[in-house]
């Protein structure tokens, strides 16, 4: 019964923050590589942030600077810090966790607007 769920979403003004936040259960956690992917309107689903079980981060170009992805493996929780958001981070927010190619899991998502 794996189960990723995301919250933290919502309404905020251009340069504003958000912090959104995935739960994990039903997974051996600290094992699984985590990632915060974007999907908007109209266009394809882009990977945001991830980071490895090790801890390791990686970034896309469009981020770099303002969002920070983090794990607590004590909680079993996965974060994503953002801020100076812009509209065009506008979007559903996505909670991934991989395990190599074995297993691959997705929460339901979570609205991000930017927008004055």
């Amino acid at each position: 019964q794996v189960q990723l769920v995301e919250s933290g979403g919502g309404l905020v003004q251009p340069g504003g923050s958000l912090r959104l936040s995935c739960a994990a259960s039903g997974i051996s956690f600290r094992f699984y590589a985590m990632a915060w992917y974007r999907q908007a309107p109209g266009k394809q689903r882009e990977l945001v942030a991830s980071i490895t079980s090790t801890g390791s981060t990686a970034y896309a170009d469009s981020v770099k600077g303002r969002f920070t992805i983090s794990r607590d493996n004590v909680k079993n929780t996965a974060s994503l810090q953002m801020n100076s958001l812009k509209p065009e981070d506008t979007a559903v927010y996505f909670c991934n966790s991989r395990l190599g190619g074995l297993h691959d899991y997705w929460g339901e998502g979570t609205q991000v607007t930017v927008a004055s």
